[in-house]
């Protein structure tokens, strides 16, 4: 099925925003990088950002990479509005009862980055109860859209912190007591085969990387591998012997 809708664009009967020929909103502050593209990661706000629990116990966001911290819903919306889009449409599919997939589609405006043109991108979702936190396992389809609209907008603004609405109930690496292979989730079951044949997640990143697999530099869980990817690497592992 498939819905549209609007997040954050601004009330035309309160105030315009107005936007310049590069398709910037005049008046505001825009960060560059060194090829005079916008940093968007440098234009996420302080407040929008918070301490990713599962790799650090510092939480003073100052003093931390961005690989550990997290983004915001709300930052993730400001950005979008920043950027222009004049549509969101999603597209959920719910291959069993307690797992929905969600595909977001934006129609971004055109600007100078895209050399005036207009791009649509889209991004997948995905949410069941092993990946999701306490009550957000009673609204998996919500969560699988809120999930695909942060990796659509974080992706096309090339922004590689996690988006807090990504993340799921437990750490990457967990104790192993507390491990559990899932016989419905494909990250569970990687996570698992990783753990018995001793591979670290830095040793199938780079596995990804070397096989070029898309933004594969930029992953940090397991989640954010392609599922078809995720599929081909435990039927890998499960051939492979144990490192002793």
């Amino acid at each position: 099925m498939t819905a549209a809708t609007n997040l954050g664009l601004p009330d035309t009967d309160s105030k315009q925003i107005k936007r310049d020929d590069d398709g910037l909103i005049k008046g505001l502050d825009y960060v560059f990088n060194e090829d005079g593209l916008i940093d968007w990661r440098k234009m996420v706000k302080k407040e929008f950002l918070v301490a990713n629990r599962d790799r650090t116990n510092e939480s003073d966001v100052t003093k931390l990479e961005d690989n550990k911290l997290l983004i915001l819903l709300g930052g993730i919306k400001e950005l979008a509005q920043i950027r222009g889009y004049t549509n969101v449409q999603y597209s959920v599919q719910t291959p069993s009862s307690d797992y929905v997939v969600a595909t977001c589609s934006i129609t971004w405006i055109p600007n100078f980055e895209t050399e005036g043109r207009e791009v649509t991108f889209s991004a997948i979702g995905d949410a069941s109860p092993d990946n999701t936190k306490s009550f957000a396992r009673f609204f998996l389809g919500p969560i699988a859209e809120n999930r695909a609209f942060v990796r659509c907008v974080r992706n096309f603004l090339k922004i590689n912190i996690v988006g807090q609405d990504e993340i799921g109930e437990s750490k990457l690496v967990a104790s192993e007591s507390n491990k559990k292979e899932n016989l419905t989730d494909p990250c569970s079951i990687l996570e698992a085969l990783m753990t018995k044949k001793g591979v670290s997640f830095e040793k199938i990143k780079e596995k990804l990387v070397k096989e070029e697999v898309k933004n594969a530099a930029d992953f940090n869980y397991l989640n954010q591998i392609p599922r078809l990817k995720i599929f081909e690497l435990i039927e890998r592992l499960k051939k492979a012997k144990a490192k002793a």
